[in-house]
């Protein structure tokens, strides 16, 4: 397989990405039209921010599966786009998390005490003490907008500063805020109190200028404002005209709407303006943590199919990734057996989780097993990444339920598959906390390894019924590697799962369906 590395990419990540077996193409800074030429050879696209993949780049993509961020922002990149040609895009998520911290408070002290401009009046001949006054830190009050991982890790060090911090961020609850230390408040709560403010949320359409005139009408005159996580979710004209008017005493940004800034912007021409190209993340440890990151992500999904820090599959850590690896092969096994039972269009999947599966996170078990469904209907053209798109597209209703009873196991996944003709009930679990089995079918008990060519046998509960059914087998050279038998004396049926060594053709399966104490014989690939 083939990965394009388009923007520049420390040596440790292009080594990792090599050394896997992977043939490494790279070109920093390649222009946008060279991309869309060389781009449907690539089956990897690794970027950092320079790189932008529009609707128009993946669409002409054919063989790309992932795209691979060395850094956090996906802004750059149409995830819907992605999303509809079932490709995985991967991020590095904590790994610029501290430099970005450390540039905003590199950036707060600038601010307060006017460094940047002090430095370029002294390299000038200079020696203006008093043009340079500042203000103290201490005891100020620091507005937060998100309280993420870099929005904490400055909130922290700003209490270490003996300052007042108070936070903006609707999805974190104010006892979680509390226990750090931070008052949460609402957004037009913390424009108005706040001595200085400093943003750490993503680009959306709700944040795309969150700050804006009327924000700065609410603010204290002489506040001072910071942004190193998007451009964009400042109004940069709102902002000149508030540091123009004096409301705004400084203002820093590290990121702009457009990038590379225009030389002839107007807030460049402000004395009480710093800005920095883009160096959030520009350190020595940050861009070798994420190079290398984003090269093991990349190689291990391209590789082995493992996803992680996926913007658009829920991500797994690698605790979470080692604890539910045997549930996801168990539930794809599952997934595959279900929908070679059934007949007809499918209308529901009913996934319920029981035990100690059901206290952990679940979400990327419902994505495989409904790929897992769809897969033998729609093969390559479904994935861990549009599944779920791909059942809403067939008006396939999804449901997910989890219950802490698990009667006989310890952990027991149950899918109920609904087709239009008929509906199958398979549940599974592991054996030793890693191998995968399934317990019952249809309401018979069984205890089978899910593997290879195999036989699904309904039959009447009889003597000489499995020495028949072997014995076609046996006349046609098929060996039996392994059988399990489900029995329930109530219903005076069982089922059977053979599995194959070599897989049954068209004309045995028919030969066993004549058999007159077989109700039904379905070939089943796991």
């Amino acid at each position: 397989m083939k990965v394009l590395v388009s923007d520049s990419l420390s040596r440790e990540g292009l080594e990792i990405l090599e050394k896997s077996g992977l043939e490494v193409v790279y070109k920093p800074g390649l222009p946008h039209e060279e991309l869309l030429e060389i781009i449907p050879e690539f089956h990897g696209l690794v970027i950092r921010s320079g790189t932008k993949v529009t609707r128009e780049v993946i669409e002409r993509a054919k063989n790309l599966k992932v795209i691979g961020r060395a850094g956090t922002g996906l802004d750059n990149v149409d995830i819907p786009a992605a999303n509809e040609k079932g490709i995985v895009v991967m991020n590095v998520p904590g790994g610029n998390t501290l430099s970005a911290a450390e540039h905003t408070l590199a950036l707060l002290f600038s601010l307060a005490r006017k460094v940047p401009q002090a430095v370029a009046s002294l390299k000038a001949g200079k020696w203006e003490k008093k043009k340079f006054m500042g203000v103290e830190l201490n005891g100020k009050v620091l507005g937060i907008i998100g309280l993420g991982r870099i929005g904490s890790i400055v909130a922290d060090r700003a209490i270490g500063l003996k300052m007042k911090v108070i936070a903006y961020d609707p999805f974190v609850s104010p006892e979680t805020a509390e226990k750090k230390g931070i008052e949460l408040v609402s957004l037009e709560d913390l424009f108005k109190r706040a001595d200085f403010i400093t943003i750490h949320t993503p680009l959306t359409k709700e944040t795309y200028h969150l700050v804006d005139e009327k924000a700065f009408s609410l603010m204290k005159d002489g506040v001072y404002l910071i942004n190193c996580a998007r451009g964009g979710i400042v109004d940069e004209q709102a902002l000149y005209d508030a540091m123009v008017s004096g409301k705004v005493a400084g203002a820093a940004l590290d990121v702009f709407e457009k990038e590379p800034v225009d030389p002839e912007h107007p807030l460049l021409k402000l004395d009480n303006f710093i800005g920095t190209p883009h160096l959030g993340a520009s350190t020595v440890e940050a861009q070798k943590v994420v190079a290398v990151e984003i090269a093991k992500q990349v190689a291990d999904y391209l590789l082995k199919g493992i996803i992680r820090n996926a913007v658009n599959v829920p991500s797994l850590s690698g605790e979470e990734l080692k604890q539910l690896a045997p549930a996801l092969e168990l539930v794809e096994k599952m997934g595959l057996l279900a929908a070679q039972l059934g007949e007809g269009p499918i209308k529901e999947i009913e996934i319920t989780y029981k035990g100690e599966i059901a206290d952990l996170d679940v979400k990327p078990l419902t994505l495989a097993l409904v790929k897992a469904i769809l897969y033998p209907i729609l093969k390559e053209d479904v994935n861990y990444v549009n599944a779920l798109y791909r059942a809403k597209e067939r008006n396939i209703k999804v449901t997910e339920s989890k219950t802490e009873v698990s009667e006989d196991f310890t952990s027991l996944i149950s899918l109920r598959l609904k087709h239009e003709k008929d509906e199958n009930l398979v549940e599974g679990t592991f054996f030793g906390k890693s191998e995968p089995r399934i317990v019952k079918i249809n309401g018979f008990r069984v205890d089978a390894l899910p593997k290879g060519h195999m036989l699904y046998i309904y039959h009447e509960d009889r003597p000489g019924v499995i020495g028949s059914i072997g014995t076609i087998l046996g006349s046609h050279e098929i060996n039996i590697a392994r059988m399990y038998v489900g029995h329930d004396p109530m219903k005076g049926s069982k089922v059977i799962l053979i599995e194959l060594e070599t897989p049954a053709p068209p004309e045995v399966i028919a030969e066993i369906n004549k058999l007159p104490t077989v109700y039904q014989v379905k070939p089943v690939e796991l």
